[in-house]
């Protein structure tokens, strides 16, 4: 009679410890997985930015002297410049280095899934949330959160985001318990955001918080001396991936690149 009254009670320790031993095992394959994602994407990306020492010096002088701060940065330059591989280049000089850096294309999340995707959502929070999700902010925690395109940004979720940068903390959609962050913001955009204030499209609190230090990534047209660098190194890159043995480009090619204007910019380059 006492055995038969203490099945169920050791029937639910032994799942719950097994349930336990599981989620344990995920977690330490989790940041095994992290780490190792995190390395390549140094290896495929590379952690070298092309024409530092010309077009691009000024720019790197304000990035080291920037990286050692907790203040918000706001990086402007047209589309294609590469603004994330700065975001990406502060992250790693900063002292946060060794913690996460996450990066949310606010163009690219549906309206709906915008306030999930940034703080997460409880179970049952809407139709299909089954469980207990964290969001990119959490993600982030004691790292840097990139915010691409955040001219995108809908003005109702930009008064949430205001209220994480002033008070450090975040709620998932559907709880009622606040949760402390430590995460330093670097927000993105080709997009004018003082026209965009001026317009009531961006929140002018919010446009103050995020422009503490500006920087201001140069077109390729005003740095054509980087070209025929730049042009290599894509050159040794997928030539590498290809198993091409093409080793380098031509000056008539060189020429050509600097007659025309890349209004894509580096990433044009690369696709070419």
């Amino acid at each position: 009679e006492l055995l038969s009254l203490l099945h169920d009670p050791f029937a639910i320790a032994m799942s719950n410890a097994l349930k336990h031993e599981e989620v344990r095992a995920l977690k330490d394959k989790l940041a095994d997985d992290n780490k190792y994602l995190h390395q390549e994407l140094l290896r495929i990306s590379g952690d070298e930015i092309v024409g530092k020492e010309n077009g691009l010096k000024e720019v790197m002088n304000m990035v080291k002297q920037v990286a050692a701060l907790n203040s918000p940065v706001l990086l402007l330059g047209e589309t294609g410049v590469g603004k994330e591989v700065f975001a990406r280049t502060i992250h790693e000089a900063s002292p946060r280095a060794g913690m996460p850096l996450v990066t949310i294309n606010c163009a690219a999340i549906p309206r709906e899934m915008v306030e999930s995707e940034f703080f997460g959502h409880v179970k049952g929070a809407f139709t299909g949330a089954t469980s207990r999700r964290d969001g990119r902010f959490l993600r982030a925690d004691g790292g840097t959160i990139l915010l691409d395109e955040i001219g995108e940004l809908p003005l109702d979720l930009q008064a949430k985001l205001l209220r994480v940068l002033q008070e450090r903390e975040i709620m998932r959609l559907g709880g009622k318990k606040s949760i402390q962050v430590d995460v330093r913001v670097v927000a993105a955009t080709h997009k004018n955001l003082q026209e965009a204030v001026n317009e009531n499209r961006f929140r002018l609190d919010l446009f103050y918080r995020l422009n503490v230090i500006e920087l201001k990534v140069p077109p390729l047209r005003e740095r054509r001396n980087d070209l025929r660098a730049l042009a290599q190194h894509f050159l040794e890159k997928y030539a590498h991936e290809m198993e091409k043995e093409i080793k380098k480009i031509s000056s008539y090619a060189v020429d050509l690149m600097h007659k025309y204007d890349f209004p894509g910019n580096v990433r044009e380059l690369e696709n070419l």
